[in-house]
């Protein structure tokens, strides 16, 4: 059974391009080989990330986000069962929000500085969407 789970935390250190190049270098070696996809938006010390992927790896994967130490308030704002994969296309993509234009992100918040944990999980969902479709997000491998 497939299923998404969309989560957003906080960078506990500065952020920093090496650390999170480390994030989505590991990313990409333990999901390839445990059949999760996703995307990771990033910036302003804000991680927003939607994996994909069978019940129980993603299930282990949250599990081993919430204990890593470079993160912090780890909510989940959204998780369901799907039927097919949205990001499958990526190991792991990505966002910098810092090369985003603001009126993007300011189409789903108050503010065009990104902060899930002040929006529903369906507006983050719907802002992913729309980097996807305006090809924002890189990094497929």
């Amino acid at each position: 059974m497939l299923v998404r789970l969309l989560y957003v935390s906080r960078s506990v250190k500065p952020e920093t391009p090496e650390e999170t190049e480390s994030i989505l270098n590991s990313s990409r070696e333990h999901n390839i080989g445990n059949g999760i996809t996703g995307v990771l938006c990033f910036g302003g010390g804000i991680y927003l990330q939607a994996i994909e992927g069978g019940r129980n790896q993603v299930n282990a994967l949250y599990t081993h986000i919430v204990k890593d130490p470079r993160h912090k308030d780890v909510v989940i704002l959204a998780y369901e069962e799907i039927t097919e994969r949205r990001f499958g296309g990526w190991t792991m993509g990505h966002v910098r929000l810092d090369k985003l234009n603001p009126s993007i992100v300011l189409k789903y918040s108050e503010t065009p500085e990104l902060d899930p944990y002040g929006v529903s999980g369906n507006v983050s969902f719907a802002l992913l969407e729309e980097l996807m479709a305006t090809a924002s997000i890189v990094g497929r491998a």
